[in-house]
């Protein structure tokens, strides 16, 4: 486990201003410039605009880094901490050793009687602080979509072949993102008796949620063996593009049909997942968060697929042929 790939010490701007990049985020950034340049490369052969894919993997990239923050804040479990970091931070709990607390990183108090440190100062703007770690697939799934229909619509992209090429190339960052996961020890899994079962440092999120379940004496030993999840979403992503890339695109019959193989693919495998993952994610009715929105996706997957064949067969009415994507433009001479 290595929460941070690298940071930048900005104390000549702001005397002890550290940025931190989490592997996480910083893996997940490369997984989507990979993206981006496929899909440039896509444009192009078809003869779209490269230069309205890239902006597009900028708008999502951003648009994607601010919807997971949101809906982890609001639906990981963990928004009560930001309110009480805001309003009273002595309610605050950070589990990890007393050299740890006085140092610069945390700066914070140790509270002898309970044996934790505790922040020193309110801080209001805890919940807004990405880079610190804490980002959610979907909520970044939603909010980069919406980017994506107003960019496309204001530079009169075809939508849905621009969602075919997301649909192969997002998975891909996805892969990259969840080995980010693993580094960060986040996302973790239930305990697992096997040989291919990791364990996570002392201090870790694994620990310290095994602490609190009572199943360590501290949350600063080495965790419980537990399922690699985070392996698990990582490999099942990159098999996803692979399927759809090498085989499902090119058979496609309207465009379109590569997202939605897309979102209902990784939809069930997250829903499979999510049965092993032991990290707070919220829920209800016995399902967690991630669950309940696949369910809304798949359903969103099945109207929006009976619609855009309908209106494949429609254009196989109007002009013969079976139904099919329509066919790329020709690519307009140098």
């Amino acid at each position: 486990m290595h929460g941070r790939l690298f940071q930048f010490d900005l104390s000549t701007f702001s005397e002890g201003l550290i940025m931190p990049f989490p592997s996480y985020f910083v893996l997940l950034l490369a997984g989507f410039l990979l993206a981006t340049v496929m899909g440039a490369v896509w444009a192009k052969r078809v003869g779209q605009n490269p230069d309205v894919v890239v902006d597009l993997g900028l708008a999502m990239v951003l648009a994607g880094v601010a919807g997971g923050r949101l809906l982890h804040v609001l639906a990981d479990g963990h928004f009560m901490e930001y309110v009480n970091l805001c309003v009273d931070h002595t309610k605050v709990d950070w589990l990890i050793t007393q050299a740890q607390c006085k140092s610069a990183e945390y700066g914070g108090s140790w509270d002898f009687t309970k044996h934790v440190c505790h922040p020193t100062d309110s801080d209001c703007w805890a919940w807004a602080r990405f880079y610190a770690g804490g980002l959610t697939y979907y909520g970044g799934f939603a909010a980069a979509s919406a980017a994506a229909w107003f960019l496309l619509k204001a530079d009169k992209f075809p939508f849905w072949k621009a969602a075919d090429m997301a649909g192969m190339v997002v998975p891909l960052g996805l892969g990259f993102g969840r080995l980010g996961c693993l580094l960060a020890g986040c996302c973790f899994g239930k305990p697992w008796s096997s040989s291919l079962a990791v364990h996570f440092p002392p201090n870790s999120p694994a620990s310290e949620a095994q602490w609190k379940l009572g199943a360590l004496p501290s949350a600063l030993v080495e965790s419980l063996p537990v399922h690699p999840t985070q392996l698990y979403e990582s490999f099942a992503s990159f098999a996803i593009a692979g399927f759809l890339i090498l085989h499902f695109h090119g058979k496609k019959r309207y465009d379109g049909q590569v997202f939605l193989a897309f979102v209902a693919l990784y939809s069930i495998v997250r829903f499979a997942i999510e049965f092993v993952r032991a990290d707070d994610r919220g829920g209800f009715l016995g399902l967690s968060t991630s669950q309940l929105v696949g369910i809304a996706l798949i359903g969103g997957v099945v109207w929006l697929h009976k619609r855009l064949e309908a209106r494949a067969v429609e254009r196989f009415k109007a002009f013969g042929g079976p139904p099919r994507a329509e066919p790329p433009p020709e690519a307009a001479p140098a």
